[in-house]
């Protein structure tokens, strides 16, 4: 009975410290654009991960 009294405090420290750093990141913008980072990797260029003689040029002929 007598760890009730030593775990009861912890457990409040530590939930207030967790609604804190909630607020926290609210305040400071974490969960401004949830979206942006998820689309980002879709308009990466991957130009430079590719090697020089595999890139595919495009023709400049025209069809005239």
């Amino acid at each position: 009975m007598d760890i009730i009294f030593l775990l009861i405090p912890i457990a409040i420290i530590l939930a207030s410290c967790a609604v804190w750093a909630f607020f926290w990141s609210v305040n400071s913008g974490q969960y401004e654009d949830l979206e942006s980072p998820a689309h980002s990797i879709l308009y990466d260029d991957d130009d430079d991960l590719i090697p020089e003689d595999a890139r595919v040029k495009p023709d400049n002929k025209s069809n005239d």
